[in-house]
């Protein structure tokens, strides 16, 4: 796999990619689709083609209320206005030219994201109606620092945090306000874009954002760019804008083939819509002549996302014994529940464990 040069000074380890260049180049929208499945393929072939991440673990971050129809952009005619989402955090260990490194991917602090403006809404919303609301918006498990320790990983150990996208974030807890936050010694992967819009947000993204998520952190813990990247063996960073502005896609070469990990949808079926069980998905897809249907909370920039998500679903793997679904495993993955009883995922993903993690 061809790689430039280090995304900054601080990562050296960390390699620019151009492998999509042309593709994103195209100016016709169909020419672009195409253009990115065909360079997708040929870079999900490149990444199983060489070696494995050293290990990959999945962390449970905290279960939440998210509305059915911003879940599958309206295609589900059923009555419960809510499905229930389970968020995580990915843990990967890589070998690097720089040696072993530990990367967190969405490390969601989940009481600061309580503050997110719908989430908080609907919150007080729910409370007032349902005496068990807070049950449905937050299932306890145990703090990330405690799953690391589980895998003998320290918080000191990470090198690296990076988000798909930034909405419900408040990154002040994990790199601190000067006091090194919960992660001390981690760099922030941001993209330039998304990082600089978080300081005057577009009002269709306002909801989603926590407005002083970021104010006050350091600026020497953080690293923007604009660029795909390498981030070691068996490990890719690439751009898939539209959800968000600086929306990305983290794709991982594990003992099961390469799978990516973003929140463009919210279950298997939004990358697979025709062998969809869910109700309307599959007569959604073939009624307006569609490959995947969005995560559409955020409108504004559905083409460039419905791009992204093609590009997503033809680097990856498909799924060992369904050949007709494939390896995106959503940050917010829906999950089965007495909120909306027959909203069922083809298949529920839940965890990305692989390889080795040194035990405590």
């Amino acid at each position: 796999m061809q790689v430039g040069g280090p995304v900054h000074p601080k990562l050296p380890w960390i390699r620019t990619l151009d492998a999509l260049a042309d593709a994103r180049g195209a100016s016709l929208p169909g020419d672009r689709v195409r253009a990115l499945a065909r360079a997708g393929r040929a870079l999900g072939d490149e990444l199983r083609g060489g070696p494995r991440v050293l290990g990959v673990k999945t962390l449970n971050v905290t279960t939440l209320p998210y509305p059915t129809r911003f879940a599958f952009n309206g295609a589900v005619p059923l009555p419960w206005p809510f499905v229930i989402l389970t968020h995580r955090t990915l843990l990967v260990r890589l070998a690097t030219a720089e040696g072993t490194k530990h990367v967190l991917f969405n490390p969601t602090d989940a009481n600061a994201s309580r503050r997110t403006p719908f989430f908080e809404k609907l919150a007080a919303s729910l409370e007032s109606r349902f005496s068990f609301a807070e049950r449905l918006l937050a299932k306890p498990f145990p703090s990330l620092e405690a799953q690391l320790a589980a895998a003998g990983v320290r918080p000191e150990d990470i090198d690296v945090v990076a988000y798909d996208h930034f909405h419900t974030q408040d990154v002040r807890p994990i790199l601190g306000q000067g006091d090194g936050g919960r992660f001390p010694n981690a760099v922030l992967l941001a993209p330039k874009q998304e990082w600089c819009a978080w300081d005057s947000l577009h009002p269709m993204q306002r909801a989603w954002m926590i407005a002083d998520g970021k104010r006050g952190v350091p600026d020497d813990r953080v690293v923007t760019f604009d660029a795909d990247l390498a981030l070691g063996e068996g490990c890719l960073l690439l751009r898939t804008p539209g959800h968000t502005v600086g929306n990305q896609t983290l794709f991982v070469h594990g003992a099961e083939g390469v799978f990516g990990c973003s929140e463009n949808g919210c279950s298997a079926d939004n990358w697979a819509p025709r062998s969809s069980r869910i109700p309307g998905l599959a007569g959604y897809a073939e009624q307006y002549e569609v490959e995947v249907v969005l995560n559409a909370n955020t409108p504004e920039f559905g083409g460039t996302q419905y791009e992204s998500m093609v590009l997503e679903r033809s680097v990856v793997d498909a799924v060992p014994g369904r050949p007709d679904l494939v390896q995106m495993f959503p940050s917010s993955e829906v999950t089965a529940s007495a909120v909306a009883p027959l909203v069922k995922p083809s298949i529920v993903f839940g965890h990305r464990d692989s390889g080795a993690f040194a035990r405590a």
